[in-house]
Protein backbone atom coordinates (compact mmCIF):
# COMPACT_ATOMS: atom_id res chain seq x y z
CA UNK A 1 0.00 0.00 0.00
CA UNK A 2 2.57 2.44 0.79
CA UNK A 3 4.53 1.63 -2.38
CA UNK A 4 1.08 1.90 -4.16
CA UNK A 5 1.05 5.68 -2.66
CA UNK A 6 4.69 6.33 -3.18
CA UNK A 7 4.19 6.12 -7.40
CA UNK A 8 0.99 7.65 -7.02
CA UNK A 9 2.17 10.21 -5.16
CA UNK A 10 5.35 10.82 -7.87
CA UNK A 11 3.53 10.83 -10.61
CA UNK A 12 1.54 13.99 -9.07
CA UNK A 13 5.00 15.19 -9.11
CA UNK A 14 5.86 14.81 -12.20
CA UNK A 15 2.46 16.09 -13.64
CA UNK A 16 2.57 19.12 -12.03
CA UNK A 17 6.33 19.30 -13.00
CA UNK A 18 5.29 18.33 -16.64
CA UNK A 19 2.21 20.26 -17.02
CA UNK A 20 3.23 23.04 -19.91
CA UNK A 21 5.18 20.43 -22.05
CA UNK A 22 3.24 16.78 -21.68
CA UNK A 23 1.59 14.36 -20.05
CA UNK A 24 2.73 12.92 -17.35
CA UNK A 25 2.94 8.68 -18.14
CA UNK A 26 2.12 6.85 -15.01
CA UNK A 27 1.07 2.85 -14.02
CA UNK A 28 -3.06 2.48 -14.36
CA UNK A 29 -4.14 2.68 -11.22
CA UNK A 30 -5.31 -1.10 -11.97
CA UNK A 31 -3.36 -3.89 -13.57
CA UNK A 32 -6.70 -4.76 -15.80
CA UNK A 33 -10.30 -3.95 -16.59
CA UNK A 34 -12.55 -6.13 -18.12
CA UNK A 35 -16.16 -5.16 -19.42
CA UNK A 36 -19.18 -6.73 -19.62
CA UNK A 37 -22.38 -5.25 -21.20
CA UNK A 38 -24.36 -4.25 -24.85
CA UNK A 39 -24.62 -1.60 -27.48
CA UNK A 40 -23.84 0.95 -24.84
CA UNK A 41 -20.01 -0.34 -24.53
CA UNK A 42 -19.32 -2.36 -27.50
CA UNK A 43 -16.69 -1.47 -29.15
CA UNK A 44 -16.35 -3.82 -32.37
CA UNK A 45 -16.86 -7.30 -31.24
CA UNK A 46 -20.20 -7.43 -33.09
CA UNK A 47 -18.05 -6.56 -36.39
CA UNK A 48 -17.12 -10.18 -36.39
CA UNK A 49 -20.40 -11.48 -36.44
CA UNK A 50 -23.45 -11.69 -38.86
CA UNK A 51 -25.78 -9.28 -37.15
CA UNK A 52 -27.78 -6.00 -38.21
CA UNK A 53 -26.64 -4.69 -34.85
CA UNK A 54 -23.16 -3.66 -35.94
CA UNK A 55 -21.56 0.40 -35.69
CA UNK A 56 -18.97 -0.12 -37.97
CA UNK A 57 -19.82 2.48 -40.83
CA UNK A 58 -19.93 6.36 -40.95
CA UNK A 59 -21.13 8.24 -39.37
CA UNK A 60 -20.62 6.33 -36.54
CA UNK A 61 -16.78 7.51 -34.84
CA UNK A 62 -17.50 10.77 -36.79
CA UNK A 63 -15.60 12.18 -33.52
CA UNK A 64 -13.58 8.94 -32.59
CA UNK A 65 -10.20 9.70 -34.17
CA UNK A 66 -10.14 6.21 -35.41
CA UNK A 67 -13.16 6.82 -37.18
CA UNK A 68 -16.12 4.16 -37.48
CA UNK A 69 -15.13 0.93 -34.96
CA UNK A 70 -17.63 -0.68 -33.94
CA UNK A 71 -19.16 1.86 -30.79
CA UNK A 72 -22.60 3.08 -31.36
CA UNK A 73 -21.98 6.70 -30.33
CA UNK A 74 -20.21 9.21 -32.51
CA UNK A 75 -17.27 9.51 -30.12
CA UNK A 76 -16.15 7.94 -26.52
CA UNK A 77 -18.51 5.16 -24.88
CA UNK A 78 -18.79 5.42 -20.70
CA UNK A 79 -16.48 2.72 -20.59
CA UNK A 80 -13.82 4.56 -23.03
CA UNK A 81 -13.72 7.52 -20.26
CA UNK A 82 -13.68 5.31 -16.83
CA UNK A 83 -10.65 3.91 -18.87
CA UNK A 84 -8.62 6.90 -19.19
CA UNK A 85 -9.49 7.80 -15.71
CA UNK A 86 -7.98 4.82 -14.22
CA UNK A 87 -5.07 5.88 -15.94
CA UNK A 88 -4.96 3.64 -19.14
CA UNK A 89 -2.58 4.43 -22.09
CA UNK A 90 -5.04 3.07 -24.61
CA UNK A 91 -8.89 1.52 -24.79
CA UNK A 92 -9.59 -1.55 -23.39
CA UNK A 93 -9.85 -3.98 -26.66
CA UNK A 94 -12.62 -6.10 -27.99
CA UNK A 95 -12.32 -9.57 -27.07
CA UNK A 96 -12.72 -10.15 -30.92
CA UNK A 97 -9.49 -8.74 -32.03
CA UNK A 98 -7.07 -9.15 -28.96
CA UNK A 99 -5.37 -12.20 -27.26
CA UNK A 100 -2.38 -13.13 -25.53
CA UNK A 101 -0.28 -11.20 -23.60
CA UNK A 102 -2.74 -7.88 -24.61
CA UNK A 103 -5.47 -9.98 -22.06
CA UNK A 104 -3.15 -8.73 -18.74
CA UNK A 105 -4.56 -5.41 -19.47
CA UNK A 106 -8.00 -6.39 -20.26
CA UNK A 107 -10.59 -7.00 -22.66
CA UNK A 108 -14.23 -5.93 -23.51
CA UNK A 109 -16.27 -9.13 -24.37
CA UNK A 110 -19.54 -6.27 -24.74
CA UNK A 111 -21.90 -7.09 -27.78
CA UNK A 112 -24.59 -5.11 -28.89
CA UNK A 113 -28.56 -6.56 -29.02
CA UNK A 114 -27.12 -8.94 -26.02
CA UNK A 115 -28.94 -9.15 -22.82
CA UNK A 116 -29.24 -11.73 -19.33
CA UNK A 117 -32.10 -13.67 -21.44
CA UNK A 118 -30.05 -16.18 -24.32
CA UNK A 119 -33.26 -14.62 -26.76
CA UNK A 120 -32.84 -10.95 -26.20
CA UNK A 121 -32.31 -9.09 -29.46
CA UNK A 122 -32.46 -11.97 -31.62
CA UNK A 123 -35.09 -10.49 -33.64
CA UNK A 124 -31.06 -8.57 -34.87
CA UNK A 125 -29.46 -11.72 -35.83
CA UNK A 126 -26.11 -12.53 -33.57
CA UNK A 127 -25.17 -11.11 -30.28
CA UNK A 128 -22.99 -12.75 -27.68
CA UNK A 129 -25.32 -13.05 -24.44
CA UNK A 130 -23.97 -12.65 -21.06
CA UNK A 131 -23.39 -16.45 -20.86
CA UNK A 132 -21.53 -16.08 -24.35
CA UNK A 133 -19.70 -12.94 -22.64
CA UNK A 134 -19.12 -14.92 -19.51
CA UNK A 135 -17.30 -18.29 -21.63
CA UNK A 136 -15.31 -15.50 -23.44
CA UNK A 137 -13.85 -14.26 -20.36
CA UNK A 138 -13.57 -18.38 -18.74
CA UNK A 139 -11.60 -18.46 -22.32
CA UNK A 140 -9.31 -15.41 -21.13
CA UNK A 141 -8.34 -16.34 -17.66
CA UNK A 142 -7.08 -19.89 -19.32
CA UNK A 143 -4.60 -17.93 -21.31
CA UNK A 144 -3.96 -15.67 -18.45
CA UNK A 145 -3.05 -18.99 -16.27
CA UNK A 146 -1.03 -19.48 -19.69
CA UNK A 147 0.95 -16.64 -20.09
CA UNK A 148 1.77 -15.95 -15.81
CA UNK A 149 2.50 -19.57 -14.94
CA UNK A 150 -0.10 -21.12 -12.71
CA UNK A 151 -3.80 -20.25 -11.18
CA UNK A 152 -2.36 -18.97 -8.06
CA UNK A 153 -0.43 -15.66 -9.65
CA UNK A 154 -2.75 -15.52 -12.22
CA UNK A 155 -5.80 -15.03 -9.14
CA UNK A 156 -3.70 -12.59 -8.06
CA UNK A 157 -3.51 -10.46 -11.22
CA UNK A 158 -6.76 -10.82 -11.36
CA UNK A 159 -7.83 -9.99 -7.73
CA UNK A 160 -6.16 -6.49 -8.35
CA UNK A 161 -8.67 -6.06 -11.65
CA UNK A 162 -11.81 -3.63 -11.95
CA UNK A 163 -14.72 -5.60 -13.94
CA UNK A 164 -17.52 -3.84 -14.97
CA UNK A 165 -20.74 -4.93 -16.01
CA UNK A 166 -23.75 -3.40 -17.81
CA UNK A 167 -26.45 -6.03 -18.95
CA UNK A 168 -30.51 -5.64 -18.53
CA UNK A 169 -31.42 -2.36 -21.16
CA UNK A 170 -31.81 -4.93 -24.05
CA UNK A 171 -33.81 -7.15 -21.97
CA UNK A 172 -36.45 -4.50 -21.53
CA UNK A 173 -36.15 -2.37 -25.43
CA UNK A 174 -35.29 -5.54 -27.49
CA UNK A 175 -38.05 -8.61 -25.51
CA UNK A 176 -40.15 -7.57 -22.18
CA UNK A 177 -41.73 -4.01 -24.38
CA UNK A 178 -41.55 -5.86 -27.94
CA UNK A 179 -44.72 -8.13 -27.96
CA UNK A 180 -44.14 -8.24 -31.23
CA UNK A 181 -41.23 -10.89 -31.36
CA UNK A 182 -41.41 -11.65 -27.53
CA UNK A 183 -44.03 -12.89 -25.15
CA UNK A 184 -42.32 -12.06 -21.75
CA UNK A 185 -44.39 -9.14 -21.29
CA UNK A 186 -47.71 -11.11 -21.07
CA UNK A 187 -46.40 -14.22 -19.17
CA UNK A 188 -44.06 -12.01 -16.48
CA UNK A 189 -45.71 -8.86 -14.24
CA UNK A 190 -42.85 -6.46 -14.08
CA UNK A 191 -41.47 -7.81 -11.06
CA UNK A 192 -41.90 -11.11 -11.82
CA UNK A 193 -39.40 -10.01 -14.91
CA UNK A 194 -37.46 -8.36 -12.84
CA UNK A 195 -36.85 -11.45 -10.01
CA UNK A 196 -35.67 -13.86 -13.02
CA UNK A 197 -33.39 -11.44 -14.51
CA UNK A 198 -31.82 -10.67 -11.31
CA UNK A 199 -31.69 -14.48 -10.85
CA UNK A 200 -29.48 -15.44 -13.94
CA UNK A 201 -27.76 -11.87 -13.33
CA UNK A 202 -26.43 -13.83 -9.79
CA UNK A 203 -25.43 -17.24 -11.68
CA UNK A 204 -23.30 -15.25 -14.28
CA UNK A 205 -21.60 -12.94 -11.42
CA UNK A 206 -21.19 -16.45 -9.34
CA UNK A 207 -19.27 -17.57 -12.39
CA UNK A 208 -16.82 -14.47 -12.55
CA UNK A 209 -15.97 -14.50 -8.87
CA UNK A 210 -15.11 -18.03 -9.25
CA UNK A 211 -12.89 -16.95 -12.15
CA UNK A 212 -10.96 -14.41 -9.90
CA UNK A 213 -13.18 -10.96 -10.39
CA UNK A 214 -13.02 -9.18 -6.79
CA UNK A 215 -14.17 -5.55 -7.46
CA UNK A 216 -16.87 -5.60 -10.16
CA UNK A 217 -19.19 -2.92 -10.72
CA UNK A 218 -23.10 -3.26 -11.52
CA UNK A 219 -23.60 -0.75 -13.77
CA UNK A 220 -27.76 -0.05 -13.70
CA UNK A 221 -29.60 0.41 -16.61
CA UNK A 222 -30.94 4.33 -17.35
CA UNK A 223 -33.65 5.87 -18.19
CA UNK A 224 -34.84 3.56 -21.78
CA UNK A 225 -38.18 5.04 -21.35
CA UNK A 226 -35.97 8.27 -22.04
CA UNK A 227 -34.58 7.34 -25.19
CA UNK A 228 -35.59 8.63 -29.06
CA UNK A 229 -37.05 5.59 -30.01
CA UNK A 230 -39.52 4.90 -27.04
CA UNK A 231 -40.75 8.61 -26.91
CA UNK A 232 -41.29 8.48 -30.56
CA UNK A 233 -43.45 4.87 -30.07
CA UNK A 234 -44.90 5.67 -27.12
CA UNK A 235 -44.82 9.49 -25.68
CA UNK A 236 -47.95 11.51 -26.92
CA UNK A 237 -45.90 14.47 -26.78
CA UNK A 238 -42.57 13.27 -27.87
CA UNK A 239 -41.11 14.45 -24.70
CA UNK A 240 -42.65 13.13 -21.73
CA UNK A 241 -40.12 9.47 -20.53
CA UNK A 242 -42.35 6.56 -20.81
CA UNK A 243 -43.36 5.70 -17.13
CA UNK A 244 -44.03 2.00 -17.20
CA UNK A 245 -41.00 1.19 -19.26
CA UNK A 246 -38.85 3.61 -16.04
CA UNK A 247 -40.36 1.71 -13.74
CA UNK A 248 -40.57 -1.52 -14.62
CA UNK A 249 -36.33 -0.57 -15.41
CA UNK A 250 -36.31 0.54 -11.24
CA UNK A 251 -37.58 -2.37 -10.27
CA UNK A 252 -34.46 -4.42 -11.91
CA UNK A 253 -31.82 -2.12 -10.44
CA UNK A 254 -33.07 -2.40 -6.72
CA UNK A 255 -32.61 -5.79 -7.45
CA UNK A 256 -28.80 -4.93 -8.58
CA UNK A 257 -28.39 -3.19 -5.28
CA UNK A 258 -29.42 -6.31 -3.52
CA UNK A 259 -26.89 -8.64 -5.62
CA UNK A 260 -23.68 -5.44 -4.19
CA UNK A 261 -25.08 -6.83 -0.86
CA UNK A 262 -24.85 -10.44 -1.48
CA UNK A 263 -22.05 -10.20 -3.11
CA UNK A 264 -19.78 -8.27 -0.80
CA UNK A 265 -20.57 -10.86 2.16
CA UNK A 266 -18.42 -13.40 0.29
CA UNK A 267 -14.49 -13.23 1.17
CA UNK A 268 -12.45 -10.91 -0.65
CA UNK A 269 -15.24 -9.16 -2.59
CA UNK A 270 -15.88 -5.73 -3.17
CA UNK A 271 -19.10 -4.97 -5.79
CA UNK A 272 -20.67 -1.31 -5.81
CA UNK A 273 -24.10 -0.48 -8.03
CA UNK A 274 -23.70 2.50 -10.21
CA UNK A 275 -27.15 4.13 -10.59
CA UNK A 276 -26.90 5.26 -14.24
CA UNK A 277 -30.59 5.83 -14.27
CA UNK A 278 -29.97 8.48 -11.32
CA UNK A 279 -26.79 9.75 -13.22
CA UNK A 280 -28.92 10.23 -16.54
CA UNK A 281 -32.29 11.69 -14.60
CA UNK A 282 -30.16 14.20 -13.28
CA UNK A 283 -28.96 15.10 -17.30
CA UNK A 284 -32.60 15.05 -18.00
CA UNK A 285 -34.00 17.06 -15.46
CA UNK A 286 -30.40 19.75 -15.50
CA UNK A 287 -29.84 19.87 -19.43
CA UNK A 288 -28.82 23.18 -20.11
CA UNK A 289 -26.52 23.39 -16.99
CA UNK A 290 -24.85 20.57 -18.96
CA UNK A 291 -24.45 22.67 -21.95
CA UNK A 292 -27.28 20.45 -24.19
CA UNK A 293 -30.32 21.78 -25.91
CA UNK A 294 -31.75 19.06 -27.65
CA UNK A 295 -32.90 15.91 -25.16
CA UNK A 296 -35.56 13.61 -26.75
CA UNK A 297 -34.10 13.42 -30.16
CA UNK A 298 -31.15 11.55 -31.78
CA UNK A 299 -28.40 14.18 -34.07
CA UNK A 300 -28.32 11.01 -36.34
CA UNK A 301 -31.79 8.87 -37.38
CA UNK A 302 -35.16 9.30 -39.31
CA UNK A 303 -38.24 10.10 -38.47
CA UNK A 304 -39.99 10.77 -35.15
CA UNK A 305 -37.69 12.24 -32.42
CA UNK A 306 -34.88 11.03 -35.24
CA UNK A 307 -35.99 7.20 -33.19
CA UNK A 308 -37.82 5.68 -34.96
CA UNK A 309 -35.07 4.06 -37.33
CA UNK A 310 -31.49 4.66 -35.93
CA UNK A 311 -28.67 6.20 -38.08
CA UNK A 312 -28.12 4.90 -41.42
CA UNK A 313 -25.15 4.42 -43.36
CA UNK A 314 -23.25 7.77 -44.31
CA UNK A 315 -25.93 9.52 -43.20
CA UNK A 316 -25.35 13.17 -42.52
CA UNK A 317 -26.16 13.97 -38.56
CA UNK A 318 -26.85 16.79 -37.06
CA UNK A 319 -23.99 19.58 -36.57
CA UNK A 320 -24.41 20.74 -32.68
CA UNK A 321 -23.09 16.59 -31.11
CA UNK A 322 -22.24 18.17 -28.13
CA UNK A 323 -25.62 19.92 -27.65
CA UNK A 324 -27.59 16.34 -27.95
CA UNK A 325 -27.99 14.09 -25.15
CA UNK A 326 -28.85 11.09 -27.79
CA UNK A 327 -26.52 10.30 -30.40
CA UNK A 328 -29.11 8.15 -32.39
CA UNK A 329 -32.73 6.44 -31.66
CA UNK A 330 -31.12 4.44 -28.48
CA UNK A 331 -27.70 5.35 -27.70
CA UNK A 332 -25.96 8.96 -26.37
CA UNK A 333 -24.01 11.42 -27.28
CA UNK A 334 -20.10 11.39 -26.35
CA UNK A 335 -21.03 13.96 -24.29
CA UNK A 336 -23.37 12.36 -22.46
CA UNK A 337 -21.07 9.56 -22.04
CA UNK A 338 -18.30 11.26 -20.80
CA UNK A 339 -20.70 12.66 -17.85
CA UNK A 340 -21.75 9.47 -16.76
CA UNK A 341 -18.04 7.71 -17.18
CA UNK A 342 -16.88 10.37 -15.29
CA UNK A 343 -19.60 10.44 -12.51
CA UNK A 344 -18.97 6.47 -12.05
CA UNK A 345 -15.15 6.81 -11.94
CA UNK A 346 -15.72 10.05 -8.96
CA UNK A 347 -19.50 10.14 -7.55
CA UNK A 348 -20.74 13.99 -7.61
CA UNK A 349 -23.89 12.92 -5.53
CA UNK A 350 -24.06 10.23 -2.67
CA UNK A 351 -27.37 8.69 -5.35
CA UNK A 352 -24.78 7.86 -8.33
CA UNK A 353 -22.84 4.91 -6.71
CA UNK A 354 -23.60 2.64 -3.73
CA UNK A 355 -21.31 2.30 -1.49
CA UNK A 356 -18.63 3.45 -3.73
CA UNK A 357 -17.41 4.47 -6.67
CA UNK A 358 -14.94 3.29 -9.15
CA UNK A 359 -11.64 5.67 -8.08
CA UNK A 360 -12.28 4.47 -4.41
CA UNK A 361 -12.52 0.59 -5.89
CA UNK A 362 -9.31 0.65 -7.53
CA UNK A 363 -7.88 2.44 -4.56
CA UNK A 364 -8.57 -0.93 -1.60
Amino acid sequence: MEEMMRRRLLCVVAAVGLALASVARCDPQVPCYFIFGDSLVDNGNNNYIVSLARANYPPYGIDFAGGPSGRFTNGLTTVDVIAQLLGFDNFIPPFAATGGDQLLGGANFASAAAGIRAETGQQLGGRIPFAGQVQNYQTAVQTLVNILGDQDTASDHLSRCIFSVGMGSNDYLNNYFMPAFYNTGSRYTPAQYAGALIADYRRYLQVLYNYGARKVVLIGVGQVGCSPNELARYSADGATCVSRIDSAIQIFNRGLVGLVDEFNALPGAHFTFINAFNIFQDILANAASYGFTVTNAGCCGVGRNNGQVTCLPYQAPCANRDQHIFWDAFHPSEAANIIVGRRSYRADSPNDVYPMDISTLASI
